[in-house]
């Protein structure tokens, strides 16, 4: 081999090195957060980058209080905020693989998650309810025991739906993959109701008039723990040095400016 085509090739070597240098210096800098872009007031999708929309890989932009959340976090950490927009079922295998670096998804740390993924302190906390057409036979339901014949549905891999079981006499239908869909399954009367977080029956009440949700006393609603209810950060399993970093900067935020964010979060979702 020439001196001349072995520095060629030299040349070219350092290039692939140099290229990779700079990819994982790249990556050293971004915070990678995973979520749906369809969990509204959670997080969604819309089409600018108006009230502090994140932009996406595919030219959408992603907001919603996760999304604020999110800033804050990426912030505190001193990396620049990235979006991936994940399916649900996908969010889990993404953040074990790193292809994310977190989950901030309106996900619970269910104990059977805990056994695949670490969790932070939670950042939210928020009541079961069902959403239901307005004025339907639901509507004025005072317990779970008033929706005996109701088809209900909720979220696949949600303890939604396992909280389901709970309610006697009901069909229990299919779990549905979102949000959206069960939202067009309540329009057409496919569902009766579905069972859904406050937040997200807010927003839906606020973008469809003829939904409502009911909303149950206690003793009256779903048998939840703590953590059924709790919104957290999900992360790799056994990433204690990240959890105990990122709960350093979830305490700086008050609970006064949790729920301002979530409540411009809701009021963006009503004027839209």
């Amino acid at each position: 081999m020439n001196m001349k085509r072995k520095m060629a090739m030299l040349l070219a070597v350092l290039m692939i090195f140099a290229v990779a240098a700079g990819c994982a210096k790249k990556g050293d800098d971004e915070f990678r957060v995973g979520m749906e872009c369809g969990y509204a007031p959670f997080n969604w999708t819309q089409t600018d980058d108006s009230n502090g929309a994140v932009k996406l890989e595919d030219g959408s932009y992603a907001a919603g209080y996760d999304v604020e959340i999110a800033k804050r976090i990426a912030e505190g950490l001193g990396k620049k905020l990235v979006i991936v927009k994940t399916v649900w079922e996908g969010l889990e295998p993404a953040v074990n693989s790193g292809e994310i670096d977190a989950i901030i998804a309106g996900m619970s740390p269910t104990a059977d998650r805990e056994e695949r993924i670490d969790f932070t302190a939670p950042y939210y906390r928020s009541e079961l309810v069902i959403v239901v057409k307005a004025g339907s036979q639901y509507a004025d339901a005072k317990s779970i025991a008033d929706f005996a014949g109701a088809k209900i549905t909720a979220q696949q891999g949600t303890v939604h739906f396992d909280v389901i079981d709970q309610m006697e006499g009901v069909e229990k239908l299919d779990a549905m993959e979102d949000f959206s869909a069960m939202r067009v399954a309540l329009e057409s009367g496919i569902i009766d109701g579905y069972v859904s977080e406050k937040p997200e029956a807010v927003s839906a009440k606020a973008a469809n008039s003829s939904f409502d949700f009911v909303e149950f006393e206690e003793g009256s609603g779903f048998n939840v723990s703590d953590e059924d209810v709790a919104v957290s950060v999900g992360l790799k399993n056994d990433s204690p040095e990240l959890v105990k970093k990122i709960n350093e900067i979830l305490a700086s935020i008050s609970e006064e400016d949790r729920e301002k964010l979530m409540n411009n979060a809701i009021a963006t979702q009503v004027e839209g």
